[in-house]
């Protein structure tokens, strides 16, 4: 089973950037389909981006795409999420996941999850 840990949550103004890391540790991410997704208090997780376990194809939702880009690093078993013109919409407890079989935007379809990374934009 993989293990997710993300980083470079932070505290950003509007319209700044943040890069959000997703290091994975016990599988190679290559067999995986990973996702992005985003979590306010009362909601559910909110697709965000995902890339197909190749890097050859991404996915987005309609609220980020063109600000925001999912890349992998295979050597260094890391996704990544580049948030760019960030609104203070954004903010959200960004969660990265991982799975096999490939892209979901329902959060209740997978399983594997990392901690969690906080991203706060103020206006």
């Amino acid at each position: 089973q993989v293990q997710l840990v993300e980083s470079g949550g932070g505290l950003v103004q509007a319209g700044g950037s943040l890069r959000l890391s997703c290091a994975a540790s016990g599988r190679t991410l290559s067999s995986y389909t990973m996702h992005w997704f985003r979590q306010v208090p009362g909601k559910g997780r909110e697709f965000v981006a995902a890339i197909n376990w190749s890097g050859s194809t991404t996915y987005y939702a309609d609220s980020v795409k063109g600000r925001f880009t999912i890349s992998e690093d295979n050597a260094k078993n890391t996704v990544y999420l580049q948030m760019n013109s960030l609104k203070p919409l954004d903010t959200a407890v960004y969660y990265c996941a991982a799975d096999k079989v490939g892209v979901s935007r329902d959060w209740r379809l997978l399983e594997v999850w990392g901690q969690g990374a906080l991203v706060t934009v103020s206006s």
